[in-house]
Formats: C-alpha cells, structure tokens, sequence
C-alpha cells in the first residue's frame, strides 16, 4: 500500500498548533479508506472516516496536489444524473 507523505498544509486560518494533528489524521484516515480504489459518495467517506463531509472534500482536493502525492481522485454521477450525486475514487500515485 502506498503511503501518504508527510503533510504540510497551510491557508489564512490555518495555525499549526491547532489544526495540525487533526487535518493530519483526518487526510490520512481518508487516504487510507480510498486507497482501496472503491467508489464511494462524499457522505460514505464522512461516516467511515469521521470527518464532516466538506472536509473530505477538501481532503480529496489536497490528495490531488504534488505535496500530497499528486494522486488522481476521479469523479462521476452515482445513479439518476439529475439528482447531482456523485461519488469519488482515488487511484493512489505509485512512487
């Protein structure tokens, strides 16, 4: 299993000492549920990993950058288009 790198986030309200720790295990918890190659909703990533939904999606925003492995997280439409559902994969980068 390939493994996450070290992470290193940053933004206006980021501070180290607070949320360090906490987006550190929460990217990874993410990394390591996804790393299966399974599809699966934003909310089905947020119950199995615990972490509310937005986050996941920043999470899986952040596996596609290069300082998190430039991963590819692929997207599409889970059942009837219109309902505007989709559901996520990632394809972990092989070092």
């Amino acid at each position: 299993m390939e493994r996450l790198p070290e992470t290193h986030f940053d933004g206006p309200d980021y501070q180290p000492e607070l949320d360090f720790s906490r987006l550190t295990g929460q990217i990874k918890r993410i990394f390591m549920l996804m790393s299966d190659r399974e599809w699966r909703t934003l909310a089905e990533i947020a119950s199995a990993t615990h972490a509310p939904s937005p986050s996941v999606s920043a999470q899986l925003r952040h596996l596609r950058k290069p300082r998190f492995g430039a991963h590819t997280v692929e997207r599409r439409r889970r059942g009837n288009a219109g309902r505007g559902l989709y559901e996520y994969r990632l394809l972990p980068k092989t070092r």
